[in-house]
């Protein structure tokens, strides 16, 4: 066999199979040979279905494995068209760049490079074997950038999904919509549309789309539990299963040993790992999540005065961006009343900042008629700075708030001592530390879902849009978003700076309302006793000289 021909020969081995040029492009990369994982990945894009979803554990590589599928196709047929979709403008112009960039240096694809007289950018590009077409050989393009009028022969939707489309059920609609365009866009007959992602909600597009004819496989980080492979059943990759590993253990730790992803879990969270690195979207039932907004009651407060009287009801939808579960939205009360009482309480609650990304939250609770009354609650980045200390003194000082207490996590009591005198500059109220010993998840719910069920925590509704508003870039931030999500698992969140101090403000009034019970109690058996004595007394007493009477009044 002569050279030329044993080079026809290995180049055709490359256009048999996805996975050599995946080899050969790893090794220009300078990258460590592809995992078996990778490898299976590469076989899926290679001779999988024309609708698929490919769903495995964030850092796999799958954007990488797909652009390479993109420069391999190409080779492949030069007259392919592709569209990549992502949900950013940028990142899908990254996609398209390393798709380029490999064209460009890869010995093996110096014939694809594009001529003078063809498309060069980053974002749009040809390659020099396609024929004269409106449609570039690859197009890079955002979720809610200019899709109508494309023609592709490849959809790549990379990542189309991210918490900040996905967070309400509306933004969810939204999408959904968008990406419905795709079946507008992709030729007829020999079109394919592929669906990278990692889900980043329970009730994730990828899992609406399979009710539309598409086919998922997943690839989690973990070997996955009983439980795991009913909820995954068909869709949960024939590799995975082949693993003769137990429970637990590594998938590919070629890419994430235990170690890793312990780390990895702690920082994301129980209920973060589950969806991004186990594609659990199963929620597994309503008691795991036992915080529900449609059991709040969200109204206009005033921080003097609140309604003698709000009635719940779960009927008509408020107009408010719900970030809960599937089915769980906020509803406005059946009755607000129009008489107005001064609250009987005002206390605010502090916990401040610890090391790294936590920020210092805070909440100003206030009580009437046996409910509690949210006025202001929030997150700042500072800790112990001054500019910080001062913003928590001036709120204390607008609520006009009796008590402050403040968590002692920080210096043990340091941070009390550097906060009394900057309050005092603005307002005088007493201050105290509290500590808790319990496990926080658990001490959370343990105080939220009974006053929750009870329809006795009443939110301020400019406090529940501000609070929406001001995270809409970082919403695991949100108040209600750590509500939703929270779960009795220990580090079931990524961030609970919001919940953790609500139930702090919230938890002080339980105290307070068992204290006063107790005391009303003890009041009343004294009553009982001075009414049954003054009862006795008056039997007793009479009226004439009676020498056998025992007791004379």
């Amino acid at each position: 066999m002569t050279k030329h021909q044993q080079n026809k020969s290995q180049l055709q081995l490359i256009k048999d199979d996805f996975r050599n040029f995946l080899y050969l492009a790893w090794k220009h990369l300078a990258l460590p040979d592809p995992t078996p994982i990778q490898y299976d990945i590469a076989e899926y894009l290679q001779s999988g279905p024309k609708r698929l979803i490919i769903q495995a554990f964030r850092g796999v590589g799958k954007s990488w494995i797909t652009s390479a599928f993109v420069v391999w196709k190409l080779l492949c047929d030069p007259q392919l068209k592709f569209l990549v979709v992502s949900a950013s403008k940028q990142r899908s112009d990254d996609f398209s760049t390393f798709t380029k960039r490999i064209i460009h240096e890869m010995p093996i694809l110096q014939h694809l490079r594009a001529r003078e007289d063809q498309r060069s950018s980053n974002v749009a590009f040809d390659v020099a074997p396609s024929r004269a077409s409106h449609a570039p050989s690859v197009k890079s393009v955002g979720i809610t950038g200019q899709i109508v009028g494309s023609r592709a022969h490849i959809i790549v939707a990379d990542d189309v999904e991210v918490l900040s489309n996905a967070l309400t059920q509306v933004m969810r609609d939204k999408l959904g919509e968008v990406v419905k365009e795709f079946d507008a866009v992709v030729m007829p007959k020999v079109g394919r549309i592929v669906y990278l992602g990692t889900p980043q909600v329970e009730e994730s597009l990828y899992t609406n789309l399979q009710t539309r004819g598409y086919k998922c496989r997943i690839w989690p980080a973990r070997m996955p539990e009983s439980r795991l492979k009913t909820f995954y059943g068909t869709k949960l990759a024939p590799f995975i299963s082949t693993l003769e590993k137990t429970v637990g253990q590594p998938t590919d730790p070629f890419r994430f040993d235990d170690l890793d992803l312990v780390e990895r879990e702690a920082s994301y969270g129980k209920s973060g790992f589950a969806l991004q690195f186990m594609l659990d979207t199963s929620g597994e039932d309503d008691q795991r999540y036992p915080l529900k907004l449609r059991d709040l009651l969200v109204i206009p407060l005033n921080t003097e005065k609140s309604p003698g009287r709000v009635q719940w009801a779960r009927d008509e939808l408020m107009d408010l961006p719900a970030v809960g579960l599937a089915g769980d939205y906020f509803y406005k009360p059946f009755e607000v009343s129009t008489d107005y009482y001064e609250y009987t309480g005002a206390a605010m609650h502090i916990d401040p900042a610890g090391r790294g990304l936590d920020e210092t939250g805070y909440v100003v609770t206030k009580i009437l008629n046996g409910r509690i009354f949210v006025l202001a609650i929030g997150g700042l980045k500072g800790g112990y700075d001054k500019p910080t200390l001062r913003k928590l003194a001036l709120i204390a000082q607008a609520h006009k708030v009796n008590v402050i207490e403040i968590e002692a996590n920080f210096g043990d009591g340091m941070y009390t001592e550097l906060f009394k005198p900057v309050l005092n500059q603005f307002h005088q109220c007493h201050v105290e530390e509290i500590k808790h010993s319990k496990q926080k998840e658990a001490r959370i719910i343990d105080v939220l879902e009974p006053i929750m069920n009870q329809h006795r925590l009443i939110i301020s509704l400019t406090e529940a849009e501000r609070d929406y508003e001001e995270n809409k870039e970082e919403p695991r931030r949100q108040l209600f978003y750590q509500m939703t999500r929270l779960t009795r698992d220990k580090g079931s969140l990524q961030y609970d700076d919001r919940i953790d101090v609500l139930a702090m403000g919230v938890n002080y009034w339980v105290e307070q309302m068992a204290a006063d019970e107790a005391i009303a109690y003890n009041d009343r058996r004294v009553e009982e006793l001075e009414e049954n004595i003054k009862s006795f007394m008056n039997t007793a007493e009479v009226s004439h000289e009676d020498e056998n009477v025992w007791v004379k009044v």
